[in-house]
């Protein structure tokens, strides 16, 4: 039980760093209230997650890539701060735009990803 939690952390640790240094590396090269940086990862997320379900990964190395890094590379709770900021900015056509897209394209990735994975 310790060695899964291990697994996760390890995972987890490398995927909240990657997503901040893509992040970075986003942001400083696209310049907008829409936040792409956060859309970029999270539909990427999405599709690996995909991926690596698709593959039925289990045990250590579902945890470690799953749970731990894909769980934190992703971010629900920055896409739900971001399209809060929007609204409250009234960037009603960004927030729809910035909404609708991650759900719909993120869903989307996530079958693909999916679909994929079951052919690997």
């Amino acid at each position: 039980m310790i060695l899964n939690g291990i697994y996760v952390a390890i995972g987890g640790f490398f995927g909240a760093i990657t997503r901040y240094s893509m992040g970075r590396w986003i942001s400083k090269r696209v310049q907008s209230s829409f936040p792409f940086g956060t859309f970029i990862i999270n539909l990427l997320g999405s599709f690996l997650l995909g991926l690596l379900f698709g593959t039925r990964l289990v045990g250590p190395t579902a945890l470690l890539l799953g749970t731990g890094f894909m769980g934190a590379f992703t971010t629900f709770s920055t896409f739900k701060v971001e399209s809060i900021k929007l609204s409250t900015s009234k960037e009603w056509r960004t927030m729809i735009l910035y909404v609708g897209l991650s759900y719909t394209l993120g869903v989307l990735l996530a079958f693909v990803g999916y679909l994929i994975g079951l052919s690997l």
